[in-house]
């Protein structure tokens, strides 16, 4: 049974909640990497992702050196051990529609980070295939773009599910009232 520790990625970098956001979007862009743990005193505490700056402190006009990643972070933080086994860590991911899972000891202390792509590196094709099938699974369908009533192909991803490439209002088909 494959262990969460044997494909984790160990020395994963954690932030303080008093750090700002816009530190800890530099570090992100360092690291390559879209989220960060935050600890106090060596405890996790929260959990800060490059939508969580994105979307609380860009788009509430907060993303300035005075914000910190207690504003903006997550607190209720899903985490697993590193003994636990790779099907467990999975199905909370899958369960959580999670993509990355901060990993702990027993004495409560951050190790490493579990993404999802260990998973689709570290395990072989099949299995990989099918946890990114369980943590992938969108929520509900779409519903933020207008349903063309043209006759014309669906409106096109990029990439994902997520509507990348919305047209603009002009490009929208006029529907007759």
């Amino acid at each position: 049974m494959t262990k969460v520790q044997d494909i984790m990625t160990r020395g994963a970098r954690s932030m303080a909640p008093s750090d700002s956001v816009v530190q800890a979007a530099q570090i992100m862009d360092e690291l390559n990497v879209g989220a960060i743990p935050v600890c106090q005193d060596g405890e996790l505490v929260g959990m800060v992702t490059d939508r969580d700056i994105t979307v609380r402190a860009v788009a509430g006009a907060r993303a300035d050196a005075g914000t910190t990643l207690s504003d903006v972070m997550s607190s209720a933080v899903s985490w697993c051990y590193e003994d636990q086994s790779i099907e467990q860590a999975v199905e909370q991911m899958a369960g959580q529609q999670i993509r990355r899972l901060p990993v702990l000891d027993h004495s409560q202390h951050l190790v490493g980070m579990l993404s999802l792509g260990d998973v689709a590196v570290k395990l072989d094709a099949d299995q990989a295939g099918q946890c990114l099938e369980q943590i992938s699974e969108p929520a509900r369908p779409h519903h933020l773009w207008p349903a063309q009533t043209n006759g014309a192909a669906p409106w096109p991803l990029q990439s994902g599910s997520k509507p990348r490439n919305r047209p603009t209002p002009l490009e929208l088909p006029r529907v007759p009232q």
